[in-house]
This record gives structure tokens, sequence and C-alpha cells, in this order.
């Protein structure tokens, strides 16, 4: 296990929603606070390589989290954007690591990686039989090949990364943006604002049927760090909770505990995005313990909770 104390890290993203935990886990493991580097969007655009040079100097270790993403929405309308902005962070970061001696490099992936129609539970040996579902291919590439280019720079260079696959994530700070969020902060605010506005009917895209896992983001960030710590393979590592859910379940559950009793209304003509997601979670435990903690009613409890109290400073 790797000792973080004297580890001078670099945190890309670290300032976002699961940043932040990555960065607090960080320090309960060992890791001094001073020895954290966050590298802000406004200073580093990490899609130009002099950036990326620049953010690594002197690092020891470097976590990369920053990534350019959003819900279906999002994924439709620039998916040249979501393809070049993810690409070219993710490249040149792994290549500036490599060129300045960076001992070790974490790159978080994404669950988009994975082919439309993967056997369920999705096993990591799976990746590669078939093309991503279509809305999230140029995203779920772009992160696909950093996997690719890390087992490349092991084998010739003797590069230390490891890469992997968080699940959909979820809690308190999400983004709650109607534009770029994913399904829990985007559901969670439709409720609210109908409740806020006393309507009697919420409307749902899709029909309900595809099923999504999720896993809460001090989950993913505490996964993330003991891989950091005691992982060392070019092979890929699911992160998640073998828990799946429908949508239409997981609606009805989020309507549930906000106690909205309005009527749901179906959007079937608008995308219902990849039909099946749940992980096989088997290899993170046995290459590095990690088990989720967090069950998916108490952490949408508090991801709830969290929005309730910041809904007026987010709008």
């Amino acid at each position: 296990m790797i000792d973080l104390s004297q580890k001078k890290i670099l945190v890309t993203g670290g300032a976002g929603f699961l940043g932040k935990q990555v960065v607090q886990q960080l320090i309960e493991a060992g890791a001094q606070a001073e020895n954290i580097t966050v590298p802000r969007s406004k200073d580093y655009d990490l899609c130009q390589l002099e950036a990326c040079q620049a953010v690594v100097k002197g690092q020891d270790m470097i976590v990369h989290l920053a990534a350019h993403v959003g819900g279906i929405g999002l994924n439709r309308e620039k998916p040249a954007e979501l393809f070049y902005d993810n690409l070219m962070m993710g490249t040149q970061l792994i290549h500036s690591a490599y060129q300045e001696g960076v001992e070790k490099f974490i790159c978080v992936g994404t669950i988009c990686a994975y082919p439309k129609f993967t056997p369920v539970p999705f096993k990591e040996e799976d990746l590669w039989i078939g093309y991503p579902e279509e809305t999230n291919a140029p995203y779920g590439i772009a992160k696909k090949a950093l996997l690719v280019q890390l087992e490349s720079y092991r084998l010739q260079y003797g590069f230390n990364g490891i890469y992997l696959l968080p699940v959909n994530l979820y809690g308190p700070e999400d983004n709650f943006n109607p534009a770029s969020s994913h399904v829990i902060p985007a559901l969670i605010r439709k409720v609210y604002e109908a409740q806020q506005a006393g309507a009697t009917e919420l409307k749902v895209w899709g029909d309900g049927s595809p099923t999504r896992e999720f896993l809460y983001s001090t989950d993913a960030a505490r996964g993330i760090v003991m891989a950091a710590q005691s992982y060392d393979s070019s092979e890929p590592v699911n992160l998640g909770t073998n828990f799946e859910i429908s949508i239409k379940d997981l609606v009805e559950l989020i309507c549930e505990l906000m106690e909205f009793t309005g009527e749901l209304i179906w959007e079937t003509d608008k995308p219902n995005g990849q039909p099946r997601r749940c992980l096989d979670t088997q290899r993170a435990k046995e290459k590095f313990g990690f088990e989720a903690q967090m069950s998916l009613r108490e952490g949408l409890k508090n991801t709830i909770d969290w929005y309730r109290d910041n809904a007026a400073a987010i709008a």
C-alpha cells in the first residue's frame, strides 16, 4: 500500500462534485492537505498541452477526474465538444505525466464506455464487445481511448497508470442544472419545482423501462483512493454497488421520499438511453477490498435534503 503522507498529489476536477470527496478521502487516508493541488479551469485549460505540462510538474501522483460531462440532453447537443475535450484533456495529461516521471496516474473513466448491449452485470472484459449507446458514444469512446493509452504506456514505458470505471454517481453537491445534469439530480429538481408550482403531474423522459445502477459520491471517492493506494495493473476496474433499479422505480422512489403524489407522464418520444446498466463489482473487491456502503434510499434522502437546503442558491 502506498503511503500518501509525503506524496504530492494533483487532483484534476478536485473542486467538483466528486473531486471534493476525493480530496477529503485522500486526507483521511494520510495525505497532507498542503500537498494536494487542485488546478482550476480558469487558470489551466487542460485541453492545451502547455497547461497539462505545467500542472504535472513536481507531482508524485495524479488523480484525473476532470471531464466535460452531462446527461442525455448534453450528449445529443454537444457530441463533438464532449469527444474533443475529454480526449485532449486525458491524453495530453497522461503523456505529460509520463514525461515528468510521475509515479502513478489514476484515470477515472466512465460507464458510458461499455457497449450498448453489454451482458448484465457488466464485466470489465466485455468493454470491447460492441459499440457504446449512440447518444453517449462520443464521450464514452474518448474516455475509453485513455484506457488504451495507459495500457500502451505501461507496456512500452513502464508507466504506472490505472483505469477505474465508476457507475452513475449521485449525492449532495451534484450538478442540478437541468441542461446538463444526470438522472437523479434532474429528477429531484423536477419534483421539487413541481411541488413549488403546485403541479399535479410530472413529465419524465422515456418510458421508464431502462435500468441503472447508482454509486454515492463518498463511496466512489473512497474506492478511487483505495485503488490509488493499493491497485497496480492495466486491467480496468468497475466501481459500483451491483444494485440495479429501473428508471420507473427510481422516479417512484424519489416521489415517495419527496412526498410528491402527482401523476407521472412518460414522454415516450424522448430517448431512453442505454437499456440496462449494472456492474459486476468483484474485481474491485478482490483487488483492493472495495465495497459500497451507502444504500440507494439513504443516499437519495441525503441528496434530497441537501438540494432542498440549497435550492434557492442553485436557482
